[in-house]
């Protein structure tokens, strides 16, 4: 058998660790004792069922950290799998198997780039640190946001924040996320009143009351978008009303939404321009709102300007710069004041059964990383 490099013997070590969220399965101890033998110091800090740490080598700033979780998503039908999804392979030049994309390639990266950068560098400037949860595949409640709770009681900045999701389309490095849309969701119910179809006077059916409203609502034109952001997005991806059968009008209608906001409207502003039209519309309602995350943007700096660079200097890809897809730990970092970039692997196969990903890219994404910290870093 051939043998694995670095990188992809520990990508595979920890792929067969079936740490379906929010389990780590020993990931985080396989990970701390790498680290701990390169001189972090490591804080191991668990909230509830989520396993979480914060390794730190140095303690002076600027802090470099690199963000990452150990969790991944249920497999599906193990049978409909090429190979057993926690029994790592290679196959054709791709290592397959639960998390090699999302995102356990990119946590080998970022050990054995440490490794590398500290042997060559062991007098760096400032410090380097690892924020690493088992629940951002989850509720993303007792993870990475108590996590820079705590350290922002103490007052602990992170200067840079490297997140390993899969952020590459088609060969690593040739997109990095620097931002996210807004995350906002709401569950309305429309209050009627229930009773029989063929006495329409003594009942109110929510859905055509509501109808109106909900399509004002997805014709609304929420902003423009910005250089940055496309424009603001509304869906909807739930109704439920009624109570099975054909003669009865419903005494209520559920409807579950979602907003992708763009930094042009804020969270408040959308809520209160769906409370206008619901009220223009008299209906009778109540929303239930959850905000998962206001957008966040590193527009330029130094973190970005490194990312690029590195990428250019080891693939000789003009990277581009990309707030697309869905949100990620990036939107508990950011608001801290850190620049904070997306930077990983390829994303076609992320959630899939047969999750994959190039074996050569997760050695070149690990050289990435070696060579941003040297451009930040190195004395």
């Amino acid at each position: 058998m051939t043998q694995l490099s670095p990188t992809l013997q520990l990508a595979s070590d920890l792929i067969s660790r079936a740490s379906v969220t929010p389990e780590d399965a020993g990931c985080q101890e396989l990970m701390i004792a790498r680290l701990e033998a390169i001189g972090f110091k490591i804080e191991r800090l668990h909230f509830e069922d989520t396993l979480n740490f914060w390794a730190r080598r140095g303690d002076t700033g600027p802090l470099l950290c690199f963000a990452g979780h150990t969790d991944v998503v249920p497999t599906g039908p193990v049978e409909q799998w090429q190979f057993p999804p926690f029994e790592p392979q290679i196959s054709e030049g791709m290592l397959c198997g639960r998390g090699a994309a999302d995102m356990k390639g990119s946590l080998a990266a970022f050990v054995t780039a440490l490794e590398r950068f500290v042997h060559n560098h062991p007098d760096h400037k400032g410090s380097i640190a690892l924020l690493i949860t088992s629940d951002e595949e989850g509720p993303f409640i007792n993870g990475t946001t108590r996590v820079i709770d705590h350290l922002e009681a103490r007052n602990e900045k992170i200067t840079w924040c490297i997140v390993g999701e899969p952020s590459s389309t088609h060969k690593v490095g040739d997109v990095i996320k620097n931002g996210r849309r807004g995350s906002l969701s709401g569950s309305l119910k429309v209050q009627g009143v229930q009773g029989h179809v063929a006495y329409p006077h003594l009942v109110k059916n929510p859905i055509h009351l509501a109808a109106p409203a909900l399509a004002e609502l997805a014709a609304e034109v929420w902003d423009q978008g910005n250089e940055f952001f496309p424009p603001t997005s509304f869906q909807i991806s739930n109704i439920n009303a009624g109570t099975g059968a054909t003669n009865v009008v419903p005494g209520h209608m559920d409807v579950a939404f979602n907003f992708r906001f763009s930094t042009e409207v804020t969270s408040d502003e959308l809520k209160a321009r769906v409370r206008d039209i619901l009220d223009k519309h008299q209906l009778e309602w109540d929303i239930d709102w959850i905000l998962s995350g206001n957008p966040f943007l590193t527009a330029a700096g130094d973190l970005v300007e490194a990312c690029q660079q590195a990428i250019q200097a080891i693939t000789g890809l003009e990277t581009e710069l990309s707030t697309s897809g869905g949100t990620s730990d990036g939107r508990f970092i950011a608001p801290t004041g850190a620049q904070v970039v997306e930077l990983g692997p390829c994303n076609a196969t992320i959630h899939k059964l047969n999750e994959r990903v190039s074996a050569k890219d997760l050695d070149t994404l690990s050289d990435l990383y070696e060579n941003i910290l040297a451009r930040l870093l190195a004395q």
